[in-house]
C-alpha cells in the first residue's frame, strides 16, 4: 500500500547542493548514450497537480509523472516566488504508479501559499516543465473560513463530455475562490464503466472520453488507478485542484458498490490478513491518488482529525472500513457503522476540540433510509443506530457544542434538523445535516427520512417525479455547498449552491457558548 512519505524540507544553499550533484552524476550516465532532444526527454507531469489536508503550518503536495523522476517543491508566499519558504523532494516511482506525496511543514500559518512543482528525470537529471499551485494555510487567529463540500465524480457512466462543457461544478467551485474543499466520497465509480454514448431523454446523445481502464468494471490495480486518471482529463477538475487543497474521504464506489470489509470479493481472493485483495487493490490506488496525510496509527487509515485554526476542527470519518457485512439487516439487533476503535477515537477527539466548531464530514448521511447506510426506518434504534446513538448521546453529556454534520452520496440536496422532540430516540442535543452532491453524476429525487433521531426536512432538492433518476449531468441538478465562517461573530452560514452557482438555500447558525464538565472519561 503506498502511504506518504515524510518530506525533507531543506535550505536554498541545500537544495542548490543536492541539485548540483544530481545533475552530475546523471552526466556521467548519459556519456555513452546517443544524444536525446531534450524536449523530448523532459519528465512530463500527467495529472496535474494537488494539495491537500492543509492546517495551520503544514500541507501535503502531489503529482504524478510520466516516468521514474525525483519531484521538487518550491513554496513562497510570493506568487513572483522571490523569497522561498519551504523545499522538498521526493521520488516517484513504477511502484506507485509514477505519484508522488510530500509533507511540507513549518508553513507560516494563515497565509496564502504558491507551490512550484517540476519532476527530475532519475535516470539522465534532465529537469521538467514546472507547474503552480496555490493554497492557504489555517489561520493562527480568528480570521473568516470559506470552504466548499460535495462528492460523487463521474457516476453512472456520465463522464467527461467536452462539447458539454466536462466537469462544469469544478470550474463553478472554483469561482467560489473557498480555503478548502471536503470531497465527501465516490470520487471515482469504479464499478461503473464509461461508454462511449449515452442517450439522454430528450433525443440528444451524451459523448465521453474513453479510456482503456474505463471500459471494465475495475478489479486490477492498473483499472483503479485509471479510475482517478480519468478524472485528470478534465480541465476544470485539473484547475480547481491546482488552487484549491482537497480534504479526501472515501465511500463505496471507491472499491464497488455497497462495500463492506468482510462482503467484498472477487475471483482474486484474500491477501493474507484476510482483507480482499479487491479492497487492497482499491485502497492503494485511493492512497497513490489522493493528496492525504499518513496518520501513523494504521497504514491506509481514513478517518483522521484536520484543525484548521481555532474557528475549526474538521472530523474526517469512515464509514465502510470498519462496518459490518450485513448490509444492516438481521435479527440480533447489533451492527456498526463506525466500529468500536473508530467511535472511540471520535469521541476523545471531538471531546479535546477546542475549535469553535466541530465538522464531522461522514462520507454518508444520518436519517436517509438505506440499508447501506445507517437509517432502517421509523422506530428505536436499531442495529447500526446503536452507534449512532451513542455519540450523540456522548456528545450531550460531554457538553460539546456547535457540532455540524456534512455529507454527500444521495445525489441531491437537503438541509436536515434534528430535533429530538420529534425523535424516538431523544438523549440528544439538536444538530444540523447537510447533505449536497452529485458533482458529476447522475441525480436522484429525494429520499424518505425516518424518525429515529427526528430529521426535519428544511430543505431538499433533486428530481421531480417527471424527470426520474439518473438525470444527466447537462440537466444542471448537480450540486456542492459552501460554509462560511464569521471571523469575529463565529456564526456560520451554509449556503446549498447548483452548478450554475445559484444560492438555493441558505442558514446562519449561531454558535453557543461550549460547557466543560470535569470528567467524560466514562463515556469513552
Amino acid at each position: 500500500m503506498a502511504t506518504l512519505r515524510a518530506a525533507r524540507a531543506w535550505t536554498r544553499r541545500q537544495f542548490l547542493v543536492h541539485s548540483t550533484s544530481s545533475l552530475a552524476v546523471a552526466s556521467l550516465g548519459t556519456l555513452a548514450k546517443p544524444h536525446l532532444s531534450r524536449a523530448a526527454d523532459r519528465p512530463q507531469i500527467t495529472s496535474g497537480i494537488q494539495s491537500g489536508d492543509v492546517s495551520g503550518g503544514s500541507a501535503v503536495i502531489w503529482a504524478r509523472a510520466d516516468r521514474a523522476a525525483r519531484m521538487q517543491v518550491e513554496c513562497s508566499t510570493l506568487e513572483s516566488f522571490k523569497a522561498i519558504v519551504a523545499l522538498a523532494s521526493g521520488d516517484a516511482l513504477p511502484e506507485a504508479d509514477f505519484t508522488s506525496k510530500l509533507l511540507l511543514k513549518d508553513l507560516p500559518p494563515g497565509q496564502d501559499i504558491f507551490y512550484r512543482v517540476r519532476f527530475d528525470d532519475i535516470a539522465t537529471g534532465i529537469a521538467g516543465e514546472s507547474r503552480v499551485g496555490h493554497f492557504r494555510t489555517a489561520p493562527a487567529a480568528g480570521q473568516s473560513i470559506s470552504f466548499l463540500w460535495s462528492g460523487d465524480t463521474a457516476g453512472q457512466g456520465w463522464g467527461i463530455d467536452v462539447s458539454r462543457g466536462g466537469y462544469r461544478s469544478y470550474r463553478t467551485m472554483l469561482d467560489n475562490r473557498p480555503d478548502f474543499f471536503i470531497h465527501s466520497g465516490d470520487h471515482i465509480y469504479a464499478d461503473c464503466t464509461i461508454p462511449a454514448e449515452q442517450n439522454l431523454p430528450n433525443g440528444e446523445i451524451w459523448r465521453n472520453i474513453v479510456t482503456e481502464e474505463k471500459s471494465e468494471v475495475a478489479h486490477t490495480l492498473a483499472q483503479f488507478r485509471g479510475n482517478y486518471k480519468y478524472n485528470h482529463l478534465d480541465e476544470h477538475f485539473r484547475a480547481f485542484h491546482a488552487e484549491v487543497p482537497m480534504f479526501a474521504q472515501w465511500d463505496d464506489h471507491e472499491v464497488t458498490n455497497d462495500w463492506s470489509p468482510t462482503g467484498s470479493y472477487d475471483a482474486a481472493g484474500y491477501e493474507h490478513d484476510g482483507t480482499p485483495l479487491l479492497v487492497a487493490r482499491a485502497r492503494r490506488a485511493f492512497f497513490d491518488f489522493m493528496p492525504i496525510r499518513d496518520v501513523g496509527a494504521r497504514q491506509g487509515r481514513v478517518c483522521r482529525k484536520i484543525a484548521y485554526g481555532p474557528l475549526l476542527d474538521v472530523f474526517m470519518i469512515d464509514m465502510r472500513s470498519y462496518r459490518d457485512g450485513t448490509w444492516n439487516k438481521g435479527s440480533d439487533h447489533r451492527g456498526w457503522i463506525l466500529g468500536t476503535e473508530q467511535l472511540a477515537w471520535l469521541k476523545r477527539e471531538l471531546a479535546a476540540s477546542r475549535a469553535i466548531w466541530k465538522v464531522i464530514a461522514a462520507d454518508l448521511p444520518i436519517g436517509l433510509i438505506s440499508l447501506d447506510a445507517v437509517a432502517l426506518g421509523s422506530g428505536p434504534p436499531d442495529r447500526r443506530e446503536h452507534e449512532i446513538a451513542n455519540l450523540l448521546a456522548f456528545i450531550k453529556r460531554a457538553g460539546i457544542r456547535n457540532i455540524v454534520w456534512l455529507t454527500a452520496d444521495m445525489h441531491y440536496t437537503a438541509a436536515h434538523y434534528y430535533d429530538p422532540n420529534k425523535a424516538q430516540f431523544q438523549d440528544f442535543d439538536p444538530f444540523w445535516e447537510f447533505v449536497s452532491g452529485p458533482l458529476h453524476a447522475g441525480t436522484w429525487g429525494p429520499g424518505e427520512l425516518d424518525d429515529t433521531f427526528g430529521p426535519v426536512a428544511m430543505y431538499q432538492h433533486g428530481c421531480s417525479a417527471a424527470q426520474g433518476e439518473n438525470l444527466a449531468p447537462c440537466f444542471g441538478l448537480q450540486f456542492f455547498g459552501r460554509v462560511d465562517i464569521d471571523g469575529r461573530s463565529g456564526v456560520m452560514r451554509v449556503t446549498l449552491k447548483d452548478v450554475e452557482n445559484r444560492d438555493l438555500w441558505s442558514v446562519d447558525i449561531q454558535p453557543q457558548q461550549q460547557p466543560r464538565p470535569a470528567v467524560v472519561a466514562q463515556h469513552s
